[in-house]
């Protein structure tokens, strides 16, 4: 089944379900989302509300490709029962931390948090995710952007520890790039 959105020129957002031809406009898209969402018989969750001025919403996921590491593994007692302020623990298919953060900006949020974590419970959160989109390169839209960012960051860092490389070999190459 596929749904489409297009923004309109006057504002509107109208969007159709592919498969029956069911297509509405409205001023509010989340409105066009829910009735799309049941035209196609799929269950609708609204937005969570939005989240004060100096604080940030992520997915923090912890994968590991050859190993299980599924929510319930042992390893993630101690996270699953203190996790840092702000995060819950999520089910994701591997463990992962929903949270809602401080920072200054959404690296600072997702720093601070990966720095905790790792601090009190010896687990490297090693990918982020936004909810609800999946890993592709996301638009101009700079809290997308950000998010993307720390994914490819910590995705680094996890494969380069892999490979054999450590902090250095990656801070230097950050650093022959030239970023300010």
């Amino acid at each position: 089944m596929t749904l489409q959105f297009r923004r309109n020129e006057d504002g509107t957002v109208t969007g159709r379900n592919e498969n029956n031809g069911f297509t509405v406009t409205h001023a509010d898209e989340e409105e066009v989302k829910r009735q799309l969402y049941e035209d196609a018989g799929w269950e609708y969750t609204p937005p969570p509300p939005p989240i004060p001025p100096g604080f940030h919403r992520f997915l923090l996921v912890h994968e590991e490709e050859d190993e299980a590491c599924g929510f319930g593994d042992e390893r993630y007692t101690g996270l699953r029962a203190r996790p840092p302020e702000g995060c819950v623990p999520a089910d994701r298919g591997h463990f992962a931390l929903r949270c809602e953060r401080p920072g200054k900006t959404l690296l600072d949020a997702v720093a601070g948090t990966v720095a905790e974590v790792r601090r009190e419970h010896g687990v490297v959160m090693n990918g982020l995710r936004a909810d609800g989109r999946p890993g592709e390169w996301p638009d101009t839209d700079t809290r997308d952007a950000g998010e993307a960012v720390a994914h490819l960051v910590l995705t680094a860092a996890h494969r380069s520890r892999r490979l054999g490389y450590g902090r250095r070999e990656l801070v230097r190459l950050l650093d022959a790039t030239g970023i300010e």
